[in-house]
């Protein structure tokens, strides 16, 4: 994928996105739980920035890093996700901002 944009990632909240933290590994699925566009910044790299949050599980915690994402419509797909806290549910969240 070349350039995502928030359009590319709007159709896809509430659905899930799975990653393997080694080869063999079971599977760790995120939902997509939001896009949020930034606004525009003048000079900026992007002309749109914006942030993907993804609610995961509690465990394992996924340390701050790039990760292979993968996704039925989207395919694969490099994303550098952060954590920034608890989800509601009990699990953890995440967050990924394109800029």
């Amino acid at each position: 994928m070349d350039s995502p944009t928030v359009e590319t990632f709007a159709p896809l909240v509430e659905t899930a996105f799975s990653l393997r933290l080694a080869s063999g590994d079971d599977p760790i699925a995120l939902r997509l739980v939001g896009v949020t566009p930034l606004g525009r910044q003048p000079n900026a790299p992007r002309i749109e920035p914006f942030a993907l949050e993804f609610a995961g599980p509690a465990q394992p915690q996924l340390e701050q890093r790039i990760y292979r994402l993968e996704h039925e419509k989207l395919g694969s797909i490099e994303i550098f996700l952060v954590p920034i806290g608890f989800d509601p549910a009990g699990g953890l969240r995440y967050e990924a901002v394109f800029n």
